[in-house]
């Protein structure tokens, strides 16, 4: 919405209002599509670091360095798991105990701090340590599973959920619901924090989600809204591209910075109809991110602005642009729920 502003125990702009013709979207729909398959050229690349923005640049440096502490682990992977455990809040603290951003319980810290930034103190509220510390443990549970078949860094994520035993007993992922599922969460969520080599692939469902935008069209605004029936059916700006992709059988998360971990990050000059763009007040922090619309083609996207407009479509080029997501089925579900902030 447009005043928008995480337990678990392992851590680990210019408007065209109303008045722009239904066929003239539709063409701009219908053309981006005809060219979907060259922007998108074949399967998506390793990542080469982090997305811009995609991580608060307070963390960025940290994240970036000790992201390729060892060959299991990267970047988007170490950025991941912070997400995942403490929606980057270095005060967070869980009903089991679990303390900081990087949510450790106080024997793994024990045993697995470090003192990142060398001032003689291993603090576990202290992200320039406990960052660092988060690598140093994921690279320890990798050397004790190195000789298991399969891939790394799902051994490594497997061994911080389920144990490095349990990984050597069954030469890999143990068949365990909850660490395959925590495996493709976390490697899931990683894509959103990456920076591609190569273009992301279309969402099979943004047309379903950008039909149902289109009929809230001419709609009040309302803080807050869920387009109930008590509601009036009216929307703020995530409330519409929550209720949007519902539609299609995607649970986004409410507020609109939450959304932009729902999938990898295409460029501005490789949006899709159907893509989330969004606005923030930092341009290198999505925490700060205020609004969310959703791209219908040529510049343009459908969005509920702000209280005393209408949902309408609106230019999204503007100074406060930060960037847009693809959303996916598995990014949307491997986003943190409900996490102690």
């Amino acid at each position: 919405m447009g005043e928008d502003g995480r337990v678990r125990k392992v851590w680990l702009g210019v408007s065209v209002g109303i008045g722009v013709s239904f066929s003239f979207v539709a063409l701009l729909v219908v053309g981006t599509y005809m060219v979907a398959a060259d922007l998108v050229g074949g399967a998506g690349g390793k990542a080469v670091g982090l997305a811009k923005g995609a991580v608060p640049s307070s963390y960025e440096p940290l994240i970036q360095r000790y992201g390729n502490s060892c060959p299991a682990i990267n970047p988007a992977l170490l950025a991941a798991q912070l997400y995942q455990e403490s929606g980057w809040n270095a005060k967070a603290q869980s009903p089991a105990n679990a303390k900081g951003i990087a949510q450790f319980i106080p024997a793994t810290w024990a045993s697995h701090g470090v003192d990142g930034n060398k001032d003689g103190v291993r603090d576990i509220w202290d992200p320039q340590d406990a960052i660092p510390s988060a690598a140093a443990y994921d690279c320890s549970l990798a050397k004790y599973v190195k000789d298991v078949p399969g891939n790394q860094t799902h051994n490594m994520l497997a061994s911080y959920n389920a144990g490095a035993y349990a990984v050597i007993k069954y030469g890999g992922v143990p068949p365990y619901r909850e660490t395959q599922n925590y495996v493709k969460t976390i490697t899931t969520l990683a894509k959103s924090f990456e920076a591609p080599i190569q273009k992301v692939q279309p969402s099979q469902q943004s047309a379903g989600a950008i039909y149902f935008a289109q009929k809230q069209l001419g709609k009040p605004y309302l803080w807050g809204g869920n387009g109930t029936p008590e509601e009036g059916g009216r929307f703020d700006c995530s409330g519409l591209t929550k209720a949007a992709y519902k539609t299609v059988g995607i649970d986004l998360p409410r507020v609109a910075n939450d959304q932009w971990n729902a999938g990898p990050h295409p460029k501005r000059s490789e949006l899709l109809p159907g893509d989330l763009v969004f606005f923030a007040y930092d341009l290198d922090d999505p925490r700060s991110i205020h609004h969310v619309g959703m791209y219908v083609g040529g510049g343009y996207m459908i969005n509920a602005p702000y209280t005393g407009a209408v949902i309408r479509f609106d230019k999204i080029d503007s100074p406060d642009y930060i960037g847009a997501t693809r959303v996916t089925q598995d990014g949307a579900k491997a986003l943190p729920r409900g996490n102690s902030a």
